[in-house]
């Protein structure tokens, strides 16, 4: 059987690094066994859900070189979600509940208040058919409950009943029935939650591995149980940690905290986005990853901490920047070509100045330094040992060696050494008081330009 994941997004909003955590978590796992990777819309919020977001997560997903192998969306398969419906109320598995939300409030906290549990108390098993009757007649639409196989005869006296799986993040976890309400799996609109087409979809779709954060786990025991209703083999399951901001909020949607589009506008590089996004809460050492594929090889998902991990996009920059300096020029030439680096020194330049740059976005304005225009510095205390050192300039053509040999003679016809002869001419040269090593930028200035800027 071929492995087979998914990652099954709302289309509610732009989705964040918890969610590419997720989404990556899946797109490594697949890649590694040799599987399929299934995005799978749910989009059965009808209010909420939008196709320019399902675009935009598309789109995000492509930028970090996630590329699916199938797409899908639950709104056109919602024919199918009733037939497994229908398998379940015909097994007596489904039933209506006509009480109002006020009156489900009502319910639980007089169950806290006699220190029971604030699960629901089946009493629509108990409505017959004339009560059923009388509330439609009012006007109730009924929701629907999935019946938890937490009893032994009775229905209304639920037992100890343990549903385990060996979960492939957190070892071997269990959750109690008992302890849980019956899930309303269809609302009071007719419209489904989550829950009955994901476990629909999962089957229908031959999903193998179920990838996703331990947010779920709670809710891991009520599906393996309609997956068996269903007369189906529950996949294998996974809960990797959550991501928090660094203050330790958790991440949302709604809120466009972190979220992926941000982060490429802000410019940083696919790859720093998904080696942080995968690697940090792990045991492996955070650092950047050139390639998915390499990231595949490192990732596994026994090594992800039972602990949430806290997301600094500061934490971006340093590595950001790492990995721009370990790129050749083959991998930029483009971003090179785009910010119109274009003539025969462009893979020169990128040699020069890959050292000093965090993101590419900084590339048109180290391409200034180089070409111009420049507006030199230069300090009245040192307006005669520029102009020296202008006369001193050499005839091109120029190489690294030039700066040495020029300075040199600067030193020897003025006196000037160290921080005192090189800071000027940095100054005068770029504009700057930081840089590229300017042996490097010298000859990509060129005599000309040298000669304007030390006037």
């Amino acid at each position: 059987m071929t492995p087979t994941v998914r990652f099954a997004p709302s289309p509610t909003g732009n989705i964040h690094i918890g969610n590419v955590r997720t989404a990556l978590f899946n797109w490594l796992y697949a890649q590694k066994a040799g599987g399929r990777f299934i995005l799978r819309f749910d989009d059965t919020d009808v209010e909420r859900s939008k196709a320019e977001y399902a675009d935009g997560i598309a789109r995000d997903l492509a930028w970090l070189g996630v590329t699916p192998d199938r797409v899908e969306r639950q709104s056109a398969r919602v024919a199918r979600y009733e037939e497994a419906a229908a398998t379940l109320r015909a097994a007596g598995l489904l039933y209506p509940c006509f009480e109002t939300p006020d009156e489900l409030d009502r319910r639980r906290k007089r169950r806290r208040a006699r220190g029971m549990p604030p699960v629901y108390d089946r009493s629509a098993l108990l409505l017959s058919d004339e009560e059923k009757a009388a509330f439609e007649e009012e006007g109730r639409k009924p929701h629907w409950r999935f019946l938890l196989p937490n009893f032994e005869s009775d229905p209304q006296v639920p037992v100890k009943t343990e549903v385990a799986w060996d979960d492939l993040c957190r070892g071997l976890q269990s959750v109690d029935l008992a302890s849980l309400s019956d899930p309303v799996l269809i609302r009071g609109d007719g419209t489904y939650l989550y829950t009955l087409p994901s476990i629909v979809d999962d089957i229908d779709m031959a999903v193998s591995h179920v990838i996703r954060g331990e947010d779920h786990v709670a809710n891991t025991g009520v599906q393996i149980a309609i997956f068996k209703a269903l007369d189906a083999i529950p996949p294998a399951f996974a809960h990797h940690n959550l991501l928090t901001t660094s203050s330790g909020e958790g991440l949302s949607k709604r809120s466009g905290a972190l979220s992926v589009a941000s982060l490429r506008e802000a410019g940083y590089e696919p790859m720093t986005v998904a080696s942080l996004a995968v690697l940090i809460g792990t045991s492996h050492a955070v650092e950047p990853v050139a390639t998915m594929a390499e990231l595949a090889e490192r990732f596994d998902l026994g090594s992800v901490s039972r602990s949430p991990a806290a997301f600094d996009p500061a934490d971006l920059d340093g590595l950001n920047a790492k990995l721009l300096h370990h790129m050749d020029y083959a991998q930029v030439a483009q971003a090179l070509s785009d910010a119109g680096v274009e003539d025969d020194r462009a893979r020169a330049f990128w040699e020069a100045v890959c050292g000093n740059i965090a993101k590419l976005g900084e590339v048109p304005d180290w391409w200034r330094v180089v070409d111009g225009p420049v507006e030199p510095v230069i300090a009245a205390e040192d307006a005669e040992m520029v102009a020296q050192a202008r006369d001193l300039l050499p005839d091109e053509p120029w190489d690294e060696t030039t700066w040495k040999s020029w300075t040199t003679a600067v030193k020897d016809a003025t006196g000037r050494k160290g921080r005192g002869l090189f800071m000027p001419l940095r100054k005068a040269l770029t504009g700057l008081d930081h840089g590229p090593e300017l042996a490097r930028l010298l000859p990509l200035i060129g005599r000309r330009n040298s000669l304007a800027r030390l006037s």
